[in-house]
């Protein structure tokens, strides 16, 4: 009987990380907002005039009120399933994701491993609404969505194990998030490690792909398959893939902080929780924004090429000094 109150609590505690803060609400107002200054800086060196900040605010609601028209030959089942998939992926990583000096994490599930099998939801979402809308852009979509990955997974997988293996030492690995905070507040940050910014700069690398965005906007391109695997959705459906990919900045950005440059900068919670959401800007506006308006479109077989390369041979130059011990 007595364990009944602090399961309940813990039931209660686990459904405000995920509703209010850190995901949920938070990270959606969060992810939606940068989404708005990341097209207003675009437009900027663009020289246009760009929309409001609160854009993508209006974008959804403006979705919310029109028809989700279901193609005749589609699936219907999995037509709707597929963007609730990705938004419930990302909503739980943003829950599980530990802001410096604010909030700790999920005991027990701030795991490394669990982000890496949760980010690729909204690229498999992408994949199963392409398959399920029966449009041959979507069947496009859907194998360069699957290619490209298959690609930049490898990186990632490489560089978790070498911070892992940082914060582990003697040849163990230890991929507790809360841990490798702990461990860069009594060291020093990985993005300035000597073993690991090899890693940081490869993880740079990935978060273009992975959020689909030029030079690596392959399988949605505009103007060669229409949107590919969202050619067909409208209405909420659509909404929830903006959602998804509003909270998946939100995460991807902020693992990455956490990662290499989890370090706060005063005892009090909100200027930590402020600090963090600056570091997280500053990190899209670098590796994001500029890059996708300073570059053009590569073709699949290029971004292949570049992801088994490039970030990739950085991670494992990182997995190596990490394994000698420098």
């Amino acid at each position: 009987m007595n364990e009944f109150p602090s399961l309940l609590l813990q039931i209660i505690t686990g459904l405000f990380h995920l509703i209010i803060f850190p995901g949920g609400i938070f990270a959606l107002f969060v992810g939606l907002y940068f989404k708005g200054i990341d097209r207003k800086i675009e437009a900027r060196l663009q020289r246009r005039v760009g929309p409001p900040l609160s854009q993508p605010f209006y974008d959804f609601a403006k979705l919310c009120t029109k028809e989700t028209i279901i193609p005749a030959t589609a699936n219907p089942t999995v037509f709707f399933i597929a963007p609730i998939i990705g938004l419930t992926g990302m909503a739980v990583c943003a829950a599980l994701l530990p802001i410096p000096g604010a909030y700790n994490g999920m005991e027990y599930m701030g795991d490394m491993l669990v982000f890496f099998y949760l980010l690729p939801l909204p690229a498999i979402a992408l994949m199963i609404a392409g398959s399920a809308s029966s449009s041959p852009f979507g069947a496009i979509g859907f194998s360069r969505e699957m290619s490209i990955m298959l690609a930049y997974e490898v990186p990632l997988l490489i560089i978790i194990l070498a911070v892992a293996m940082k914060v582990g030492g003697d040849g163990t690995a230890e991929f507790s998030l809360a841990r490798v905070i702990e461990y860069q507040k009594d060291n020093g940050s990985f993005g300035l490690s000597l073993s690991l910014f090899p890693a940081f700069l490869a993880y740079l690398a990935f978060l273009p792909g992975t959020m689909g965005v030029a030079p690596f906007d392959i399988p949605e391109a505009e103007t060669e398959i229409l949107e590919g695997p969202l050619l067909e959705y409208s209405g909420p459906a659509l909404g929830f893939f903006s959602l998804t990919s509003a909270l998946k900045m939100f995460v991807v950005l902020g693992f990455g902080i956490v990662m290499f440059f989890p370090g706060t900068i005063s005892d009090s919670i909100v200027i930590n929780i402020l600090w963090f959401c600056l570091k997280t800007l500053a990190l899209m506006l670098i590796v994001i924004t500029l890059v996708k308006s300073a570059t053009g479109r590569f073709r699949i077989e290029q971004a292949l090429s570049f992801y088994l390369k490039v970030p990739t041979l950085l991670a494992l130059l990182s997995l190596f000094l990490v394994w000698c011990g420098i």
